[in-house]
């Protein structure tokens, strides 16, 4: 399912961590309740993602792993 989204970060080509930092700073210029689409192609995310909305209030809407990149929806909490 792909959700309306308030922003967009595409992090492709970046290598951990700096897709989950890039993800935070975007995350703490944005109001709760909007949601942040991130498209990433390091493999690591993944993991990095889901492990920091289970230590934070934000929440992952919908996750998609494609051929290429990762594509997360999250809304911050």
């Amino acid at each position: 399912m792909k959700f309306n989204h308030d922003r967009e970060l595409d992090l492709s080509g970046l290598m951990c961590p700096m897709p989950l930092l890039k993800a935070k700073l975007a995350l703490n210029n944005m109001e709760s309740k909007q949601i942040l689409k991130v498209i990433a192609t390091d493999p690591s995310s993944e993991k990095d993602f889901h492990l920091f909305v289970d230590q934070s209030d934000h929440q992952i809407l919908d996750f998609q792993k494609g051929e290429v990149a990762y594509i997360y929806w999250i809304r911050k909490g």
